[in-house]
């Protein structure tokens, strides 16, 4: 391990290389090969029978893109790694996994990716060869790709060109109109996206990769709603609690429970001004709100934090 840490760039390369394939390589190294830079870590991330669900969730979290697309191309990716894909929503990985014909995506997966394609250009023509896509999913994705694709997709799944011209003349009007898209099987719910981002933090957390910083990364990404699942799950409070804390007038109540999973007080007040920012100003408070919350970093344990979060809570 001292080694391959300090070695030099050609000799990593030629170590990925020559361990890609084998069974017994130590799960540690092939880890770190697996995170370094893009070159040396491809044919470990393509072929190694070492990673793990797990591991492979956890480049999804922590490397750089060129890192995650490479997952996302990975032979006969499994489920849950696929799930972690979805939840992500990067356009680049996206369209790397829809080219991945070999990946266990589930029905509603493609679906996702079917509905991601309208504003993904990238994803259409992979998605218009994918041999899993059903003819329902064929008449939607038909409403955004062009003339070539509509007609491969016509022929593949015997499309009625009439009534697919008149969709698109209609898709077309309420475009101009200003009609927001139909609900079922383009947008997905509150619901079913709350469900999608439960799955995803309850997978980290199964990886052992839930942990304190995952909770600013997501926040700087705008995930509002997966900011407080995590920081729920690794508390172990209720999400709802979590939810009253964010939307009071008491930033003492999330200091509180940013304590209890080990925030530090120096990192606290970035945190509330993301939150503030996509929460409409909340928690309020102000300055003098922001002044309480420091003191729930004070010199006690992540218990007793977590303690009187729940108290506290409560009486909201």
């Amino acid at each position: 391990m001292t080694l391959v840490v300090e070695a030099e760039r050609e000799i990593r390369q030629r170590l990925s290389e020559r361990l890609a394939d084998a069974p017994w390589a130590p799960s540690a190294l092939i880890n770190i090969l697996a995170l370094d830079e893009i070159e040396i870590a491809r044919p470990i991330i393509a072929r190694s029978p070492v990673l793990q669900d797990h591991d492979l969730i956890r480049l999804m979290v922590q490397a750089t893109l060129e890192h995650q697309i490479e997952v996302a191309r990975r032979p006969r990716l499994p489920a849950a790694v696929v799930e972690a894909i979805l939840a992500r929503e990067e356009p680049a990985v996206l369209t790397a996994l829809a080219n991945n014909e070999t990946a266990e995506i589930s029905t509603e997966g493609l679906r996702r990716l079917v509905g991601h394609a309208k504003d993904i250009v990238a994803l259409r023509s992979p998605l218009a060869r994918h041999p899993l896509l059903s003819s329902d999913l064929a008449e939607q994705l038909y409403l955004w790709v062009g003339r070539s694709l509509r007609d491969a997709l016509a022929t593949r799944f015997h499309l009625d060109p009439d009534a697919m011209i008149a969709a698109v003349d209609e898709a077309l009007r309420a475009a101009h109109r200003g009609d927001g898209p139909p609900q079922d099987g383009v947008v997905e719910s509150d619901e079913g996206r709350e469900e999608m981002e439960r799955s995803l933090v309850e997978k980290l957390d199964a990886a052992g990769q839930l942990r304190p910083g995952y909770l600013l990364r997501v926040l700087r990404e705008g995930r509002l709603p997966l900011f407080g699942l995590a920081l729920a799950r690794l508390g172990q409070f209720d999400p709802d609690q979590i939810r009253r804390a964010m939307d009071s007038n008491r930033p003492e109540l999330l200091a509180l429970a940013c304590s209890a999973v080990g925030i530090d007080r120096s990192v606290f007040p970035t945190i509330l001004t993301h939150v503030r920012q996509l929460n409409s100003g909340r928690p309020g408070g102000g300055e003098e709100g922001a002044r309480r919350a420091s003191s729930a970093f004070g010199p006690f344990t992540p218990d007793i934090a977590a303690m009187a979060f729940r108290q506290a809570v409560s009486a909201v």
